[in-house]
C-alpha cells in the first residue's frame, strides 16, 4: 500500500464491485473510497432505483447475491409474481428484500434527503466502513444512442437485453449535475495516495464519472498515480455488453483499445496474463503496465488483485 494509504475507486456495478471488495479486503476501512455510477439509475414503479451503487453497498455489506451478480442472496419474488398476474411491468426483476432499499430511499429523497446523505446513512445500519459515495446527488441519465432512436440505459440493458446496435451514449443532465464535493475535496487534498478505475464498462460505467463538471480536470490534477483495469481480457468483457459496445463503435474490443480510450487520464494500466503481447503497445502510449492474472472468479482473486493495483500505483507513485 502507498505511503498516504486512501485509495479511490471509481466503480460501477457487477465487474467494479468486485474489485471493490478485494480493496476492501485488503485495506483498513478508514482507507477506502468507492465513487459509484448513478448514470444508469432511474424510476421504476414510483421507486428510485440505484443499480449500480446498490451492487457496490450490497458487496461491501455482505449481502449481494454471488451467483446472479446482482441483488440480495436469498432471495424471494412474490411481488414480482403479483406484479405480473396484475399486468404490471415485470421486465426489471425487484426482489422482496430489494424493494425495501428502494422504498426508503424513495421515501428519503422525497423528505429532501440527499442521495449521499441517504447512502451514509445505509451504510451505517449496515455496518459498511468504507466510504461508499454516488458521484453526484443530482439527475444524470445515461442514454443509450440506436439507429431506432435512443434508449434510456435500463431499457437497453435490461429490458432489450442489450440487443439494440449502440452508435453513441450522452449523459442527460450531466453539464449541470455536481459532483459528490466529498469526491472532489479528497482529489484536492493531501492524504489519497492513489485512484483506481475498477474494471467497469468504460463508456456507461466509468464514463459518466468523469463527465461530471470538473472531475476530469482534478484527477489530470491529481498528484498521486491514477491506474485502471482492463474490463476486457482476450478480446471479450469479462462482465456486460463492452465488447459488443466497442465492435459496434468500430473500435476492436481489446485492452488495448481500453487504454487508448483513457491514456490522457491514467499513470498506469492492468491487463491480464492473456493479453500480454499488448504490453509494448500499451507502454508506447506512455502509460505504465503491469501484468497480472485479472479475472476474478472468488474472493482470493479479488483480494490478490487489489494487492497487485495497490503494489502497482505504489511502484508509479515512488518513481516519479
Amino acid at each position: 500500500m502507498t505511503e498516504a494509504g486512501k485509495i479511490i475507486a471509481l466503480s460501477g456495478g457487477v465487474g467494479g464491485a468486485k474489485l471493490v471488495l478485494g480493496l476492501a479486503r485488503v485495506l483498513p476501512e478508514d482507507a477506502l473510497m468507492v465513487v459509484a455510477n448513478t448514470g444508469d439509475d432511474f424510476s421504476h414503479l414510483g421507486l428510485n432505483i440505484s443499480p449500480d451503487l446498490d451492487t457496490v453497498v450490497y458487496t461491501l455489506s455482505g449481502l449481494a447475491d454471488s451467483e446472479r451478480g446482482w441483488g440480495r442472496r436469498d432471495e424471494s419474488w412474490t411481488f414480482m409474481s403479483a406484479l405480473k398476474g396484475l399486468g404490471g411491468e415485470n421486465w426489471f426483476n425487484l426482489g422482496d428484500g430489494d424493494l425495501a432499499l428502494h422504498v426508503r430511499r424513495t421515501e428519503a429523497l422525497a423528505a429532501g434527503q440527499t442521495l449521499s446523505a441517504f447512502t451514509s446513512e445505509i451504510c451505517r445500519i449496515l455496518g459498511i466502513g468504507q466510504t461508499i459515495l454516488p458521484m453526484t446527488d443530482d439527475a444524470v441519465a445515461t442514454i443509450v444512442e440506436t439507429p431506432e432512436g435512443p434508449l434510456s440505459f435500463q431499457h437497453y440493458f435490461v429490458r432489450d437485453r442489450c440487443e439494440p446496435a449502440v452508435t453513441g451514449f450522452r449523459f442527460d443532465g450531466i453539464e449541470q449535475a455536481r459532483p459528490n464535493s466529498e469526491f472532489l475535496a479528497a482529489l484536492v487534498g493531501t492524504d489519497v495516495s492513489a485512484v483506481i478505475v475498477t474494471p467497469s464498462n468504460p463508456f456507461v460505467s466509468v464514463d459518466p464519472i468523469l463527465s461530471l463538471p470538473g472531475v476530469r480536470s482534478a484527477i489530470e490534477a491529481f498528484p498521486g498515480p491514477v491506474v485502471a483495469v482492463s474490463p476486457i481480457v482476450g478480446g471479450a468483457a469479462i462482465k456486460g455488453p463492452a465488447a459488443k459496445m466497442m465492435a459496434e463503435l468500430g473500435m476492436p474490443a481489446t485492452a488495448l483499445a481500453v487504454a487508448e480510450h483513457y491514456r490522457d487520464l491514467i499513470d498506469g494500466f492492468v491487463i491480464d496474463e492473456a493479453d500480454a503481447d499488448a504490453e509494448d503497445a500499451i507502454r508506447a502510449l506512455g502509460v505504465s503496465v503491469s501484468v497480472t492474472q485479472s479475472v476474478m472468479r472468488n474472493l482470493d482473486d479479488r483480494k490478490s488483485l487489489a494487492r497487485d493495483c495497490l503494489a502497482f500505483a505504489e511502484r508509479i507513485g515512488t518513481a516519479r
